[in-house]
């Protein structure tokens, strides 16, 4: 598995799919609770039901060397039963974005305003709300938010020192509180299977995180010992496929952590593969980082991850 994992760490080029391996009922089933007040929507179930993240990055180095500086491109793109509802690249100096904000607003049960319906003030969102590639200078989105008060330290500002004392506590609890066991797969690949108390595994990797707090990214938020307590006091299973020394898939099944469990599955699966084309899209229009607005997607937290 380590072998496996530092494979990933060699490429220069990456890629990886998440999306629930489960149909829209199943999802309503387990995710709604005891009284029909808190019963999950079956229209918003069929819309969780189909979403994939789609995630490439490409590098001039390898990806545990990499820097900023050294990515030639990254994308992240959300995909619903209809098509693409938003996406986002990183090329060269800008940062590109679409969506479909009709989509979302049905997903979601809220209307979205139409193009014509912006004020004079906000006309630049305009090209965004009619589903068009616009773009954003990334270092003047960035000064932007960090002159609102929204920038703070990234996982990439970690020093190697302490990169180290992270991975080496987390080792340690995996090691003390998971059982592997492996299996023959279908095509010569290899499953390895990880099985572990949540709960038990959770109190420890916060337990020996929480003396390098001083050294991890500010505004880092630790569970407290009460919520640690409430979190599932259940195993669960986690199965890595391998295959020629490669990691290509991590499955988990979801449904076991559920208040009250039933016998249907909620698999969650990630996969890893080459990153496809990562490349600047053309007609984009540009839009000045001083007229995003904070609360949407691009001012928000699209540096940061997903801004939805």
């Amino acid at each position: 598995m380590d072998h496996a994992v530092d494979r990933l760490g060699e490429q220069k080029s990456l890629a990886f799919q998440l999306d629930l391996d489960a149909d829209a009922d199943t999802i309503g089933a387990l995710a709604g609770g005891a009284g029909p007040d808190e019963s999950l929507p079956p229209e918003f179930a069929k819309v969780v039901s189909g979403l994939r993240v789609d995630v490439s990055v490409k590098s001039r180095k390898p990806l545990a060397d990499s820097g900023q500086k050294d990515l030639v491109g990254t994308s992240m793109k959300i995909t619903g039963t209809g098509g693409v509802l938003a996406e986002y690249r990183i090329i060269g100096d800008f940062t590109y974005y679409r969506a479909d904000m009709k989509a979302f607003g049905e997903a979601m049960g809220v209307p979205m305003p139409s193009a014509d319906e912006l004020p004079p003030s906000a006309k630049e969102m305009k090209k965004v709300l009619e589903g068009d590639w616009v773009k954003i200078d990334t270092k003047e989105l960035e000064g932007s938010r960090k002159a609102v008060g929204g920038a703070s330290k990234g996982a990439g500002d970690l020093d190697a020192k302490t990169q180290k004392k992270v991975l080496d506590a987390v080792r340690d609890v995996v090691g003390r509180e998971v059982t592997f066991r492996t299996r023959d797969g279908a095509g010569g690949a290899e499953h390895v299977v990880a099985t572990g108390n949540v709960r038990r595994l959770l109190t420890g990797v916060f337990d020996k995180l929480r003396p390098l707090r001083g050294d991890l990214p500010a505004g880092a938020d630790f569970p407290s010992a009460k919520e640690l307590k409430d979190a599932p006091n259940k195993k669960i299973a986690v199965d890595f496929t391998l295959k020629n020394g490669d990691l290509r898939q991590i499955r988990v099944d979801l449904a076991v952590l559920a208040d009250n469990p039933k016998k249907a599955k909620l698999p969650l699966v990630l996969k890893f593969s080459k990153a496809g084309d990562v490349s600047a899209p053309s007609g984009a229009t540009e839009i000045p980082a001083g007229k995003v607005p904070g609360g949407s997607p691009l001012g928000g937290g699209l540096l940061g991850g997903v801004g939805f």
